[in-house]
């Protein structure tokens, strides 16, 4: 092509070129080769000058003098603010260190600059497989206070102790409405940290969490505490499909932001010093950090007071826009929407409606030749069914399912209908543990055809 060095061939015919060549010859030898006539004589008289051997070689196209060069003490700082935030538990990537620096009034280099600057000096690992920023496209209400999200994260305290976090974000604005430190995930404490947030930012108009039995089981046919105490006081609850993560998706990055950070904090080693880590995490969160889905990358409370806040739903207008249960998964002995509707007319005031408790366990001698039988998972994702623990899967922890079997197979499906795993039965002779690799069938696969 026309920027391509010449090769080294053509370079060392132009080097031995005899100096009686017929006249006319020059320019046919560069039309032959595509090369310019003035790169012909520049390779000519450095071969003169210097010698056949150092015509070729192209020299260096670097140029002279970079005046927009990056210095070496600006990328030690750039390598260096990195290296704060890192420590500190926060983001670390080229657009965050941008933005600090910026921040603090220093002279910051591009964010593709420092793309550059972390690669070279072999801090990130370029990955051109993902997918470019510019192709995500986020969902979020057009106001603080339209919807918040509700989700709850498991926790290792000091010594090995289990316990979650409770956090509560606007999805307009990514503020950290409210955070609470608790030992389970527990409907009353969702309620708790639900009131914490109302008294802090005001009513919202929509909840939106899971499925879980603290959050919003609707799905299910059941009501929780958090549900009815929402609900009675005039706000939506919604919830996403089961198994879909996704829908819960800024809770899902914020766990891992809160987690990034308390990595590097002293392990806590109770509640109260887990929950005044949090607390200051929140702080820094609303207040110090810009945030990069947000316009201008501004900080979640400056996102919050650009925008006037939404105000609390009309009385009765909860009911339209609250998820339902489904027709074919609520059943009688549940608390139904409409229940829970007459109940907060009522009473306005937080109730919690009775819910059937369901076993993980059944019994052989309670199984008929035929029949099906309602359980609930317990939190090891499991059922014990005539003496044999039927592993379900790391999703369906305190799930509700259905048993069917007869005298050839059991089946065991989710309240949707779905395939969950299939077993020969009766159980293998001895068996004890059966996961679902040890199922015929199971969710996700194609049914065996003969």
């Amino acid at each position: 092509m026309k920027n391509d060095p010449v090769d080294p061939t053509i370079r060392l015919a132009i080097a031995r070129w005899p100096d009686d060549a017929p006249r006319g010859a020059v320019t046919a030898f560069c039309t032959e080769h595509d090369i310019s006539r003035k790169t012909f004589y520049q390779i000519l008289k450095r071969a003169l000058a210097e010698g056949q051997t150092a015509a070729l070689e192209p020299r260096s196209r670097r140029p002279k003098s970079s005046p927009n060069t990056t210095s070496e003490s600006l990328k030690d700082q750039a390598v260096a603010m990195r290296n704060t935030l890192k420590n500190s538990g926060w983001d670390h990537g080229p657009i965050s260190v941008h933005d600090k620096m910026v921040k603090l009034g220093m002279q910051a280099p591009s964010v593709a600059t420092l793309a550059r600057i972390f690669r070279d000096r072999g801090l990130i690992v370029p990955a051109p497989q993902k997918r470019p920023r510019s192709s995500f496209r986020s969902f979020r209400y057009p106001m603080p206070n339209a919807c918040w999200q509700l989700d709850a994260t498991e926790y290792v305290l000091e010594g090995g102790r289990k316990c979650v976090i409770f956090q509560l974000i606007d999805d307009h604005s990514r503020v950290a409405v409210a955070s609470l430190a608790a030992k389970t995930e527990n409907g009353a404490d969702a309620v708790k940290v639900f009131q914490v947030g109302v008294a802090a930012r005001g009513l919202p108009q929509r909840l939106l969490s899971d499925n879980g039995d603290a959050m919003n089981p609707i799905r299910r046919g059941v009501t929780s505490e958090l549900v009815a105490y929402a609900n009675s006081l005039g706000v939506a609850t919604i919830t996403g499909k089961p198994y879909k993560p996704t829908t819960q998706g800024k809770n899902e990055r914020f766990h891992s932001t809160l987690f990034k950070w308390l990595k590097k904090q002293p392990f806590a080693k109770n509640l109260a010093e887990l929950q005044a880590q949090v607390d200051v995490f929140d702080q820094e969160y609303n207040t110090q950090r810009g945030h990069q889905s947000l316009e201008q990358r501004c900080t979640p409370q400056e996102a919050w007071d650009a925008t006037a806040v939404a105000e609390p739903l009309a009385p009765g207008e909860w009911v339209k826009l609250s998820t339902t249960p489904s027709p074919t998964t609520a059943e009688p002995a549940h608390s139904t929407l409409q229940e829970v509707t007459d109940q907060c007319a009522a009473t306005p005031t937080e109730t919690r409606p009775e819910m059937v408790k369901l076993s993980a366990t059944l019994r052989a001698e309670r199984m008929e030749p035929a029949g099906s039988q309602m359980m609930r998972a317990n939190k090891n994702r499991c059922l014990r069914v005539a003496g044999v623990q039927l592993y379900l899967g790391k999703l369906l922890r305190s799930t509700k399912v259905k048993v069917i079997w007869d005298r050839e197979e059991l089946i065991v499906v989710s309240m949707e209908g779905e395939l969950i795993a299939k077993y020969d039965f009766p159980f293998p002779s001895g068996a004890t543990y059966l996961s679902l690799r040890h199922a015929k069938e199971k969710f996700q696969n194609t049914p065996k055809t003969e």
